[in-house]
C-alpha cells in the first residue's frame, strides 16, 4: 500500500492538518504525539493502516508501520513488529526522546495506553485526545467539499425514501429499503462516533410512540430497537395512519460524514405535530442567521430553547419522557465531533467549523418531528451542506 500522505496531490492537504496538529500541541504543551487511533491515523495519513503516527513539533513525522500494511517509501515510514521498538527506531532516525509525550486516552483502549506508557520510560505522558479533537474541528476546504459531496449523495437518497414506502411496511422494513438505497448510492456502511458508549446501525426510523422510548444514550429520540443488545431505533411497529416517522440515516460516503434528519407523516397528523415541525424549521433558519465566527455556542441553543418557549412547546422540545441537553453537535470523520451545541458551552464558533444542529420534538402518541441539516461555519452565516425540503409531508 501507499500512504496518502506521501503522494504528491494529497500532501498539502495532509501537511495543513499536520500544521494544525501542531499549533494545538504548542498550546498544549506537547513535545510529541503519538497517534494510535483509526480515526486519527485517518485524519493524519488520508488512509487507515496498523500501527502508529510520530508527531513532533519541528521534524517530519515518521509512520511507524506494522507489516504487512506497509509502504517502500523509506522517507518517512519505519517498519516495527510491536510498539515497544519505536523509542528505539526514533533514535536511529536522529529524533531525541520528547520530555512531554501525548497518547490518546480517550480513543485507545487502557491496556493499549498503558502499553505505549512502558515504551517510553522516564518520559512524561500526558493526554493528547482533546488536543487532536481541537485540530479536526475546524475543516479545511478539502474536508468541507469532501462533506459537500456527503450530502449531495444522502440528499439523493431521502429523495428517494416516498418510494421506498409500502402501505403497512413496518418500520425496521422501511429502514432495510432505505439502507439499500444508502448502499447502492455509495454509502461506505460504517458510521464512526466517538467514545465508547454509543453504538448505532445506519441510523434511525423512528415512528409513532417508539419515539417517546427512552434510549440509554443521550438522544431526544432514542427508540426502544429490535434487541435489549442495541436498544435504540426502530421497533418493527407497524407504520399507521396519524403518525410521522422520522428518518436519520447514515451520511458518510468517503471517509467524512453529513447527517440530516427529516419527516414524514402517514396521511394526516395532528396539528400540534404540525406546528412543531414548522417550528423546528423557523428555529434553525433563525440560527442559520446569527450563526457566525465569535458567537458564543450556549447563544445558539439559548435562542432555539427561547423560541419553542415562546410557541408553548417547550414541554416536547428536545424530547417528552428524556430530554436530551443539547441541539446539535459537530461533525466530520466522526459523527459527533466536538463542539457540543448546549447552555454550558461559551466558547466562541469559528470559521469553517462544521456542526449538525437538530431542534426536535416528540408529540405523545404521533411521534418526532423536526428536521437536522449539517452546516459549515461561515462569515455570513451557516451555509447548509444537506440541502433537501424541510417540510412535513404524506409519505
Amino acid at each position: 500500500m501507499t500512504i496518502p500522505f506521501l503522494t504528491s496531490d494529497l500532501r498539502p492537504e495532509l501537511d495543513l492538518r499536520l500544521a494544525k496538529v501542531r499549533e494545538q500541541m504548542i498550546a498544549d504543551n506537547l513535545d510529541a504525539i503519538l497517534v494510535g487511533s483509526t480515526v486519527n491515523i485517518y485524519y493524519l495519513s488520508g488512509c487507515i493502516f496498523r500501527g502508529y503516527i510520530y508527531i513532533s513539533i519541528d521534524r517530519k513525522p515518521l509512520f511507524f508501520v506494522i507489516p504487512p500494511s506497509f509502504t517502500d517509501e523509506k522517507e518517512f515510514c519505519v517498519a516495527v513488529r510491536k510498539p515497544e521498538l519505536i523509542s528505539e527506531k526514533l533514535s536511529e532516525a536522529g529524533y531525541e526522546l520528547p520530555s512531554r509525550l501525548g497518547l490518546e486516552y480517550s480513543d485507545l483502549l487502557y491496556s493499549d495506553v498503558e502499553r505505549l506508557k512502558r515504551c517510553f520510560p522516564g518520559v512524561e505522558i500526558a493526554d493528547a485526545s482533546m488536543s487532536l479533537r481541537k485540530a479536526r474541528m475546524v475543516k479545511t476546504d478539502y474536508e468541507i467539499r469532501k462533506m459537500k459531496e456527503d450530502g449531495m449523495h444522502q440528499a439523493a437518497v431521502y429523495s428517494r425514501i416516498p418510494h421506498c414506502y409500502q402501505e403497512g411496511m413496518t418500520d425496521i422494513e422501511l429502514q432495510i429499503e432505505i439502507e439499500r438505497e444508502l448502499r447502492r448510492e455509495g454509502c461506505l456502511g460504517i458510521l464512526r462516533t466517538a467514545g465508547s458508549r454509543m453504538e448505532l446501525n445506519l441510523g434511525s426510523v423512528i415512528s409513532g410512540e417508539n419515539a417517546d422510548t427512552p434510549s440509554p444514550y443521550d438522544f431526544a429520540m432514542g427508540g426502544e430497537g429490535t434487541d435489549p443488545s442495541l436498544p435504540v431505533g426502530a421497533n418493527g411497529v407497524t407504520l399507521k395512519p396519524g403518525t410521522t416517522v422520522m428518518i436519520d440515516m447514515n451520511g458518510g460516503f468517503n471517509g467524512y460524514q453529513t447527517d440530516m434528519t427529516r419527516c414524514w407523516s402517514i396521511e394526516d397528523v395532528s396539528e400540534l405535530a404540525r406546528k412543531a415541525h414548522e417550528c423546528s424549521c423557523r428555529i434553525l433558519h433563525r440560527l442559520e442567521e446569527i450563526g457566525r465566527p465569535g458567537l458564543p455556542i450556549s447563544t445558539l441553543y439559548s435562542e432555539a430553547v427561547e423560541i419553542a418557549k415562546s410557541e408553548n412547546l417547550h414541554e416536547y422540545f428536545m424530547g417528552h419522557r428524556n430530554k436530551a441537553g443539547f441541539i446539535g453537535h459537530g461533525v466530520g470523520i466522526e459523527l459527533n465531533e466536538m463542539p457540543v451545541v448546549m447552555e454550558r458551552n461559551h466558547e466562541s464558533l469559528l470559521a469553517n467549523m462544521t456542526i449538525a444542529l437538530e431542534p426536535k420534538f416528540v408529540i405523545p402518541h404521533v411521534g418526532a418531528v423536526g428536521i437536522e441539516n449539517t452546516y459549515r461555519i461561515t462569515e455570513t452565516g451557516l451555509e447548509n451542506l444537506t440541502p433537501f425540503p424541510e417540510a412535513l409531508t404524506e409519505i
